[in-house]
């Protein structure tokens, strides 16, 4: 059973920007602290950026930090990560999660996560 979708992925050149979004229900979204996680095929989860289940705490990996901005609307149950400046070693498939209770805010472990999407694919290439 799916219960996080996301959506806003694509191709885009170097220096351009992408929104992605994540929907689930609204009883998540009141929970739950909420990640974005990247990975590259063959290589492990990178932890990208944490939002705190009210919003009000934000915090991002070093490679994102100044370019991608994270925000959520619990009222509608989306999760948003907009990326600006984007470069080729963005490229990777990205995930939403909801953080298991007690887990570190930046987990690359999928076992950390209570809730979790299939994933969309972004691409940056010239």
């Amino acid at each position: 059973q799916v219960q996080l979708v996301e959506s806003g992925g694509g191709v885009v050149r170097p220096g351009g920007s992408l929104r992605l979004s994540c929907v689930g229900s609204t009883a998540i979204f009141n929970t739950y602290n909420m990640n974005w996680v990247r990975q590259v095929p063959g290589k492990g989860l990178e932890w990208v950026s944490f939002i705190s289940n009210t919003g009000e705490s934000t915090l991002y990996a070093n490679s994102v930090k100044d370019r991608f901005t994270v925000s959520r609307d619990n009222t509608k149950g989306t999760l948003d990560l907009q990326m600006d400046n984007l470069q080729p070693e963005d490229t990777a498939v990205y995930y939403c999660g909801g953080l298991r209770f007690g887990t570190l805010y930046n987990s690359n472990r999928r076992d950390d996560y209570e809730y979790w999407g299939q994933g969309t694919q972004v691409t940056v290439s010239s």
